[in-house]
């Protein structure tokens, strides 16, 4: 498995249970596949450069993670259809592996 580093900015209206599914749902999309979460780093609200999809702020999440390219292209697939997620971006990290 490869380490990877997964960038979210959620709806920054959502309430700390909606959030934690989000998060929860990430998880399992992770370790669904035999995957390990390493670490998880919450931001908090920051304002955003630009609007997108009509928010100027948005909630940040880091979550570092090892996993294999099949729960990777599971991650994008699903963070694509989740609609608190504001942006994402999965980034592979040779510097941990």
């Amino acid at each position: 498995m490869k380490a990877y580093e997964l960038m979210l900015i959620l709806n920054p209206t959502l309430d700390d249970e909606a959030r934690e599914a989000v998060l929860e749902k990430v998880r399992g999309v992770i370790t669904a596949d035999g995957g390990v979460v390493d670490s998880e780093d919450p931001w908090g609200k920051r304002h955003l450069a630009y609007e997108i999809r009509g928010f100027a702020d948005g909630d940040y999440f880091v979550v570092m993670f090892h996993a294999t390219t099949a729960a990777i292209a599971e991650l994008d697939r699903v963070m694509h259809i989740t609609d608190p997620v504001v942006r994402f971006m999965i980034l592979r990290r040779d510097d941990l592996d």
